[in-house]
């Protein structure tokens, strides 16, 4: 079984407010993000949930990506935990959206904002090389 991290590329297409959890409500502005997560028991049946329509509201992303759609994912393959280090690494060139996705660790946000999506795409790129991670994409 692969395990890895990943990095989900989003596209919202309007401003919105969700209701996500215990986090409560977040304005969410139109444009692109990114939500780092990884699955280190099976990265593919993590994938493809992600990208599946109906599915139980488990996880933060989950409820954002009731109103968004995924774009592109990029991943690793790795037994290693490094999605914090990658979420530091985007935290530095992103605009993080507190608390999002980072109820288990101590960082401030795994998931970041841009209306570029080529920032967005390049940043993910370089974090995924500065930790000498071969990055693929997902097919969606």
């Amino acid at each position: 079984m692969m395990k890895g991290i990943y990095c989900l590329l989003i596209r919202l297409e309007n401003n919105c407010k969700i209701n996500v959890g215990k986090i409560g409500i977040i304005e969410f502005k139109s444009g692109f993000y990114i939500y780092v997560g990884s699955a280190l028991n099976s990265l593919d049946a993590r994938l493809k949930r992600h990208t599946r329509k109906e599915k139980r509201i488990f996880w933060h992303i989950d409820y954002l990506l009731k109103n968004a759609k995924i774009i592109d994912i990029i991943y690793a393959k790795t037994t290693e935990r490094i999605e914090c280090k990658i979420a530091e690494l985007l935290f530095n060139n992103l605009k993080p959206i507190p608390n999002f996705g980072s109820s288990d660790c101590k960082c401030k946000s795994h998931l970041f904002y841009s209306d570029d999506l080529e920032k967005i795409i390049n940043t993910a790129i370089n974090a995924f090389r500065k930790l000498k991670l071969r990055q693929y994409r997902f097919h969606i």
